[in-house]
This record gives C-alpha cells, structure tokens and sequence, in this order.
C-alpha cells in the first residue's frame, strides 16, 4: 500500500516578541518530524526556547532548489515538515516559493500557520492609507539600479511598503526624496514588535533629515511605508478617445461621436473631428 503524502505547514515565527508566536504554530513544530529553516541555528534557539528539539534542514536561497527533491520524498512518504525563515511569515523576502510550488503542484497538502509579518506590522501603525498596497521587498543596493527602481515606482498610487537594511536607510531616503518628491508622507519602522520599537513619521525630506541626525534611527531591522502618488484625473481628451475607441468599433463616426459626446461632455463637433482621426478609413464614409 503507498504511503499517504505527508503535508507542508508554512509557519509565520516573531520577527521580535517571542509573545506572538501563536499556541497553533507551536503545535506545529511540536508534530513536525522535520523542520526546513532559512538558519538553522537561529530557528534551533527558537525551539529550544520553547522546549522543543526537531530535526532540522537549512533551506535557504542559495539552496532551495537542491533541497527541494529531498524534502518532497519525505513529504510523499507521509512526512510533516514546517516550514520557517529566520523571522516573520516565510515567502515574504524569504525563501519558500519554490518549495511550496513544487510541493502544491504534486498534489501536497501545504497549510498556512499565519502570524507575524514586518509588513502588516508596519502598515498597521504607519498611519498612511491601507486600503490598497504593494510590497517591494529589498530596493536595490547599487546607486543606479535602486533610483531607476524608485523612477519606475514614482507614478505608483498605491502605498508602497520597503524593507531596508540599517546601513543603507539614510543613502535610500535621500533617493526617495529625489524620485517622489520632499512632501510625500512616509514612515520608518525599526525593531518592530523588541524592547526598543520606533516608528518616525513625516515627509520624506523631514525623515531624511532624522536619518542624518538620530544615530538610532540607522540601527536595527527597518521597514518603510510611503504614500503612494496621488492620483491625477483623466483628461477630457483622454476619456473621448478611450470612449470612441469603443464605439467606433460598432458605429459610424457620426453616431459614436453623438454618443461619446453624450457619454463625456465633450462638444459634438470635437467629438466627431476625433472621430473622424481615430475611425478606421474603410468606415470614414458611413
């Protein structure tokens, strides 16, 4: 009789308060027969101070893919393995995506132990919109690739969530300064959720400032939240063309210029002078 396949457990670890691992995820490193960890050292602290001793596997990036076809034996064998990165949920600027894929991909049940994120932790308390953000992991940390990075994100009106190393965080805002502007609201989170938990709020230009001049503001584990770009209404011109490019595939450029006209607010004879540009020759003369 073939083995029933074991299951993958993605489990989120403090990224500080050991208080905030939950009693579920202890559980499951309790029942874990492996736990494939981003450090293993690290993660052997964890569970020594919980009281638990597991085998462990380091998983990391530059071995992920060569791990992989070991831990999916033991997970076809009926195996449990959790899944941990040195703090915070794993996947999220840590490695485990391409485990998890293969896993789930054959068929492997892989079960999410949610807890403890730098990002959720950060937006929580930034006080800056939440409805709508992206997370951009690590900027780069060349000079030129990170401000080309910042140029192509500038425009980007959802609110935008970074993670900085301590060395480089003064070097960024003074990028981030230059590519969004010195009025964009933004906050610097260090040491979330340890003893000495700072969040500094402001423009990007005060925060800048700060950076240069708080010896503590450059020290620890940082994530930042900007405001995205404020969102600029579509021009008239944009909405009657975006309008008779719809119509003019179903009318004449004089029944969809009435319409888009109607539909826009855009005067009759403009609407139809456009259409007139943008209709295809064969329907010109309909």
């Amino acid at each position: 009789m073939a083995a029933t396949p074991g299951r993958l457990a993605v489990i989120s670890t403090p990224i500080g308060n050991l208080g905030d691992l939950s009693p579920r995820a202890r559980e499951e490193l309790a029942a874990a027969e492996l736990v494939a960890a981003e450090d293993t050292r690290r993660t052997g602290l964890l569970l020594t101070t919980l009281g638990l001793s597991r085998p462990l596997v380091s998983l990391h990036e530059h071995n992920e893919r060569e791990r992989i076809e070991e831990l999916l034996a033991r997970l076809r064998s009926g195996s449990r393995i959790a899944l941990v990165s040195d703090a915070g949920t794993p996947l999220l600027s840590d490695p485990g995506f391409e485990l998890v894929r293969r896993v789930s991909g054959e068929g492997i049940a892989v079960v999410a132990v949610p807890g403890p994120s730098a990002i959720t932790a950060a937006l929580s308390i930034a006080g800056l919109p939440t409805e709508r953000f992206s997370f951009e992991g690590f900027l780069p940390a060349r000079l030129a690739e990170r401000r080309a990075r910042l140029a192509e994100l500038a425009p980007e009106t959802r609110t935008l969530v970074f993670f900085e190393a301590p060395h480089r965080i003064a070097e960024s805002l003074e990028d981030l300064v230059s590519a969004f502007g010195a009025a964009r609201r933004a906050a610097v989170a260090r040491e979330l959720t340890k003893v000495f938990e700072t969040v500094y709020r402001g423009t990007l230009a005060e925060l800048a400032a700060l950076a240069r001049s708080d010896t503590n503001f450059t020290r620890g584990e940082i994530t930042v939240v900007i405001e995205g770009a404020e969102r600029k209404a579509a021009s008239p011109t944009a909405a009657l063309d975006a309008a008779l490019e719809v119509l003019l595939a179903e009318l004449s450029p004089s029944k969809a210029a009435a319409l888009a006209a109607r539909l826009t607010g855009a005067k009759r004879n403009e609407a139809y002078a456009r259409a007139l540009e943008l209709a295809p020759a064969a329907r010109r003369d309909d």
